[in-house]
């Protein structure tokens, strides 16, 4: 999934509201505490807690602690931060319902695009409000930034923390060998030659044969250095190293394809996007702040009108593509990942329409969502249903559809029912549409604000005591359970070959899949491997097959195939 950014108006509002009522110095005594750092209990599942020094680093770019393992990875950019809580609210925090905090010192930030939770117990309320404050304005502060900005701070990051990662010993000055080694580890090709003349270039200052970050930032614009680009300015500018005001509007004109270019325009392009005061007082575009321009939205040959919803939306719910995920509650793999209601409001926000809950018997009489047959965690279905009927709507208007697989007995079906009907309420469209009558669909427009059920019905004729019916679609878990029924066919009097058969037939399946993917994706090679591995094996396994084997075999295959 995309990382995009999300809920971030509602942090600059607060920002407004707060530097109204408290004032700039209060925010930058905040910062002060936060860069002092500050010791909090770090809350993990399973685990009493670990006290760590937290503090927010000298360019206010991100959080760090200590002591950790992780050492110089051991922090959060304020830029992935998706949002910030106050009191016990998260997962974890609910874990530990033995734990006596006082609510007023917790909070949790979400970051990454997994939505991480960092969930934090302070040791008095005042320090927990400085934190919360603090993130809130920063956070704030990011989304108020106009894209160019944005993209030219991440960039200015990006270069900081390369410089500091390539610099090995931490004396603040690269040397050619570490030149060497990070051109390597950037993928960059150029020939040695090539790199040594940049650098020489670069070096600049007194202590020759070493880089400052001033020199290395330098040295990087050499190295990346456009070339079809610096071309392409030459060719308007009659072999100059810059753009006049007239040279541009010609560019924009002929290369562009923009008509009624202004004057004015040009001049606030160079204004906007020129890096050299010089060339700014010159009204000339130079190469760094033409490739600026290129490469910035001003230069995407996206139409931006687009950006906003243009298209018909008075057509049948059928006649468009919807934005879907799949196993959405997962925060990683389909074997081992945990399971979390948070990303039910991250996937809505982020712009899906279409989202599944897979539902299964839980206990006590209560349905859990989790992928079947693996050891991912389990979540309680009612805890899924009102996040996704607080989050469905925030940023998208638009119907939510969804996409129920259900593994639950009739009296946990009948409980999924009644949270969908009590909980969702008048959101819920309990519409019907015949079978093959997909024209008769209403429109999205028509649906704005609903939530849509989809999955199969129980036969009408079903008696009122029944314990069981099944009504989930077909899809691999439904594999599964023929797949453990088959780990006791032996008692059933299946032959050896049948199983032989099956076997094979489901590993030559997997066998092609991979394939597949792996002309996609080349790095991705080792579950074709090891099951190219185990189909050759059974050529030997099942000429002495009991049941103890066939068991692990058939353990392997489910295995790889949830992997799969």
């Amino acid at each position: 999934m995309s990382s995009w950014n999300m809920e971030k108006r509602r942090p600059l509002q607060y920002c407004r509201h707060f530097l109204a009522d408290n004032g700039t110095f209060h925010v930058e005594r905040c910062m002060s505490v936060m860069q002092s750092g500050t010791q909090m209990i770090k809350l993990k599942s399973g685990t009493k807690g670990l006290v760590r020094l937290f503090y927010l680093d000298e360019h206010r770019t991100c959080i760090r602690w200590r002591p950790s393992r992780k050492s110089e990875k051991a922090k959060i950019i304020i830029d992935s931060i998706y949002k910030v809580t106050e009191g016990r609210q998260s997962e974890i925090f609910h874990r530990h319902v033995d734990g006596n905090f006082d609510p007023s010192c917790c909070f949790t930030i979400y970051h990454g695009n997994h939505m991480e939770s960092l969930d934090l117990i302070t040791s008095n309320p005042e320090e927990a409000r400085t934190w919360i404050t603090g993130l809130k304005y920063l956070m704030a502060g990011i989304s108020d930034e106009d894209s160019l900005a944005k993209r030219q701070r991440t960039h200015d990051q990006w270069v900081k923390q390369t410089f500091e990662e390539a610099d090995k010993n931490g004396d603040g000055l690269l040397n050619i060998e570490e030149i060497y080694q990070l051109m390597h580890k950037l993928n960059v090709n150029l020939p040695r030659r090539k790199v040594r003349q940049m650098f020489q270039e670069a070096d600049t200052d007194e202590n020759q044969g070493t880089l400052t970050f001033e020199e290395f930032s330098v040295f990087y614009k050499m190295m990346s250095l456009r070339r079809d680009l610096y071309l392409l300015l030459l060719s308007y500018s009659d072999k100059k190293d810059h753009l006049t005001v007239d040279e541009l509007a010609q560019f924009l004109k002929v290369e562009q394809k923009m008509t009624n270019v202004t004057t004015e325009q040009c001049l606030d392009i160079i204004q906007k996007f020129e890096v050299s005061e010089e060339n700014k007082e010159q009204n000339v575009l130079g190469i760094e702040g033409f490739t600026s321009f290129m490469r910035s939205p001003a230069g995407d040959i996206f139409n931006p009108l687009h950006c906003e919803i243009y298209q018909d939306m008075d057509q049948p719910l059928s006649n468009y593509y919807i934005a879907s995920s799949h196993n959405t509650y997962l925060t990683g793999d389909q074997l081992l990942s945990q399971s979390k209601v948070d990303m039910y409001a991250w996937v809505l926000q982020d712009g899906c329409r279409c989202i599944e809950v897979d539902c299964w018997d839980g206990p006590d009489g209560e349905p859990v969502v989790h992928h079947g047959y693996t050891l991912t965690s389990k979540i309680p279905f009612k805890d899924v249903v009102e996040a996704i009927n607080k989050h469905a709507f925030v940023k998208n208007e638009f119907p939510v559809i969804l996409s129920i697989e259900n593994h639950c007995n009739i009296q946990q079906q009948r409980k999924i029912a009644q949270y969908l009907k009590e909980i969702f309420g008048d959101k819920l469209d309990l519409s019907s549409i015949p079978l093959g009558e997909a024209k008769q669909l209403p429109s999205p427009q028509n649906l704005k604000g609903k939530i849509l059920v989809k999955g199969k019905k129980l036969p009408y004729d079903l008696a009122e005591d029944a314990d069981e019916g099944e009504v989930s679609d077909e899809d691999s878990a439904d594999e599964i359970e023929e797949e453990c029924k088959l780990s006791h066919c032996f008692s059933n009097g299946t032959t050896e070959h049948q199983v032989e058969s099956f076997i094979r037939k489901k590993l030559e399946s997997l066998l092609k899949e991979s394939q597949i993917r792996d002309k996609e994706d080349p790095d991705s090679f080792t579950v074709r491997a090891l099951l190219k591995a185990t189909h050759e094996g059974l050529n030997v396994n099942l000429k002495q097959v009991d049941k103890a084997v066939l068991t692990n075999i058939i353990s392997w295959v489910k295995l790889l195939w949830n992997c799969e």
